[in-house]
């Protein structure tokens, strides 16, 4: 008779994907360290930021429990409800910093976040269920679905997360089979359209684009967070100053070092070395998700993965891009890094599902075997 481990006993009923929960396991454990240092000034934050790992954990969990077979079912009415919320918005939202994002109902919360999980799963579902329609209907109509929760983002205004839900929803249409040849008239169309919608962006907008391109224009106002960022990155050299021993960061230089800008303060302490290995840390965590993604026993379980991951690597691609001067400031975290709690239980949501992605996998393989 032969004896077999525990493990090996448990896998099938455990909900979670080893790789996958090791690579988010250290980068958690990096954003811990990073927030402590970046947030030594802000009493809580530290605390905040275990609790809302412990939560985001909790809902990856939940989620790597739910089949997908049950996430397809209720895909429609998740999409709905958070177009439902978007419109509500705009009559009854909580109005900070000149935008109106939040929904009041006992504590704020911003309905677009629901709209990163919401979109990839309704163009999954609808492309799973509409294989046999024409391609042009169903790839206009995929279209439609995406830019009407799209449209009422922009209107908050929040271009950080209209990027993000475009690009979700983009993923699941590319992956559902758009020809290159459309594609590349779509970059086409996007370039030609960019000095056509200058005027339709909001001033906060311009002035970002102005700032990338010209930063020594205001370096004291408009341009003071992106010269610092990249003071502070460049002052990390190969090895970094040390934990705790950056100057930008604990000397105020960057408003938001805790958040959005975590990342100028990560490459101050442990320099060049630190960001490779942060790097291979997300190029890991994404060819995982990758993995499952080739795996996947369904076309909805495929393109649903396929976009999960995609997620995680645009989270990190503006995020980086962002606070190297590359791109324009938007309001893009570093994903399991950056300080806060919604977009943490967004990132733990979307993994957990590629972890009951995964599990559906092995179920059917397990089935054929036996």
């Amino acid at each position: 008779m032969t004896r077999t481990g525990l493990w090996p006993r448990l896998r099938p009923y455990v909900a979670v994907d080893v790789p996958l929960l090791l690579c988010i396991g250290l980068l958690l454990a990096t954003g811990l360290v990073t927030v402590y240092s970046a947030a030594a000034d802000f009493p809580g934050r530290f605390a905040a930021q275990l609790r809302n790992v412990g939560i985001a954990l909790g809902v990856l969990w939940l989620a790597a429990n739910v089949p997908p077979r049950q996430l397809m079912r209720y895909a429609p009415a998740v999409y709905g409800i958070g177009v439902l919320l978007l419109l509500a918005v705009q009559f009854a939202g909580v109005s900070k910093k000149g935008a109106t994002r939040w929904l009041s109902v006992g504590f704020d919360f911003q309905p677009s976040e629901i709209m990163k999980i919401a979109m990839p799963l309704m163009l999954a579902w609808f492309f799973h269920h509409y294989r046999g329609t024409p391609r042009v209907q169903a790839f206009a109509a995929a279209a439609v679905l995406l830019a009407i929760p799209v449209g009422l983002i922009m209107k908050q205004p929040d271009l950080g997360t209209a990027l993000l839900v475009l690009a979700a929803g983009a993923y699941v249409i590319v992956l559902a089979g758009l020809s290159w040849r459309a594609l590349l008239g779509l970059a086409v169309a996007g370039v030609a359209a960019i000095p056509l919608s200058w005027p339709l962006l909001h001033d906060y907008q311009r002035q970002r684009v102005l700032t990338l391109l010209h930063p020594e224009a205001d370096p004291l106002g408009k341009g003071f967070q992106i010269k610092q960022a990249g003071i502070a990155i460049g002052a990390g050299g190969v090895s970094g100053k040390g934990w705790l021993e950056g100057t930008q960061g604990h000397l105020g230089f960057l408003p938001e070092r805790s958040t959005d800008f975590i990342f100028s303060v990560f490459a101050e302490e442990f320099g060049l070395a630190g960001n490779i290995a942060l790097l291979v840390l997300y190029f890991l965590l994404i060819l995982r998700g990758l993995q499952i993604t080739a795996q996947a026993a369904t076309p909805f379980s495929r393109l649903l993965g396929g976009a999960l991951t995609m997620i995680l690597f645009t989270y990190a691609f503006i995020n980086i891009g962002m606070v190297s001067g590359i791109f324009p400031v938007v309001g893009v975290p570093l994903p399991f890094i950056s300080y806060g709690g919604t977009a943490m239980m967004t990132l733990g949501l979307g993994c957990g599902m590629l972890m009951a992605i995964r599990r559906e996998t092995g179920a059917l393989q397990r089935g054929r075997l036996g």
